[in-house]
């Protein structure tokens, strides 16, 4: 920093305004001060800033798989939000072998130079109702679960599969079929429970329910079968991927989509990968989600408080496109 100050004439003070990203100094200045930290190859030391300000400006991630749609994209709303705010991103994966606990996994991350953590709890941990973040490392879950200790957020599972029975039972089907996700998935079995709970509210006995495990293969499976139900009229699948194999299934079962069968879809992970795209489905916000823990995660370790025990809910929102027929007509 003296170097640079010496080579810009300027103080080291000034040198530090310019590294951080200070408003108060003069473009003219600024500009000598970059040119000789282009020159001699400055960048600023990290480790010298947390030791001196007590914080790296940094924000772990823990998450169990990077691939996963709803994973990389709320990934990506957390990268994409802690850029903006000058904060970089450390990713861990969290192991899937012995069920590790949240407590583990946050220990291991705060050897890592992170202020904070963000945690994607796709499946149940095995101490979510007994962790305590640290004094020294706030932590926010993604967790269709609200915690006690930890602000809370994830998209609203349960009322996604609330808002699809609604809408297909509204144009005039019967009952819906089901295509559920893994039992592993806390997301597919709130999204199998409000399934349930909506066609128990209008008093319509239960169907058979097809589990999946994500793909589109086990939709094709599904779709394949259900295309032998004289009744199935509407198929409610836990996400697009095995909603598109679902349609596929019924078209090779003899089924036309929508004529014969309509089928809706969750988190609208097709949109630019199939070409001309006509499944209905109910978008996840993900990136919304995303950028809305790592708020919650920097302005806990920027000495803010932020409320525990509650859970933040981002609705999915109905995307219509042609894979539902109306039959009330």
């Amino acid at each position: 920093m003296r170097d640079v100050a010496q080579a810009a004439g300027v103080s080291a003070q000034t040198v530090s305004r310019v590294a951080n990203g200070s408003t108060a100094v003069r473009p003219q200045t600024r500009q000598r001060v970059e040119a000789a930290m282009s020159k001699l190859g400055y960048r600023p030391n990290y480790a010298a800033r947390a030791l001196k300000h007590g914080r790296f400006k940094n924000v772990g991630v823990l998450l169990y798989n990077m691939t996963s749609y709803g994973n990389a994209r709320i990934l990506n709303g957390i990268v994409t939000a802690a850029a903006e705010s000058g904060y970089a991103v450390t990713v861990h994966t969290i192991s899937r072998r012995g069920n590790q606990s949240l407590g583990s996994a946050i220990r291991h991350l705060q050897q890592l130079p992170v202020d904070g953590a963000v945690a994607l709890l796709e499946r149940q941990v095995p101490d979510f109702n007994e962790f305590r973040p640290g004094k020294d490392m706030p932590v926010v879950l993604v967790s269709e679960d609200p915690a006690n200790h930890c602000p809370t957020i994830d998209a609203d599972q349960y009322g996604c599969s609330i808002a699809v029975v609604d809408y297909l039972l509204s144009r005039g089907h019967r009952t819906v079929y089901h295509v559920a996700g893994p039992p592993t998935s806390r997301a597919a079995e709130s999204r199998a429970q409000g399934w349930q709970d909506a066609l128990w509210q209008f008093g319509i006995p239960l169907p058979k329910t097809y589990v999946g495990d994500w793909e589109a293969d086990s939709g094709y499976q599904a779709g394949l079968a259900l295309s032998h139900e004289d009744e199935c009229t509407a198929i409610y699948a836990a996400n697009d991927q095995m909603a598109y194999g679902v349609v596929q299934g019924l078209a090779a079962g003899g089924k036309r989509v929508p004529q014969d069968v309509s089928v809706i879809g969750v988190d609208d992970s097709l949109l630019g990968v199939v070409p001309r795209l006509g499944l209905t489905t109910m978008r996840m916000k993900f990136n919304e989600i995303g950028r809305e823990a790592f708020s919650m995660v920097r302005r806990q370790c920027e000495g803010e408080q932020v409320p525990v025990g509650v859970k933040t809910v981002i609705p999915a929102e109905l995307i219509e496109r042609v894979s539902v027929r109306d039959i009330n007509d």
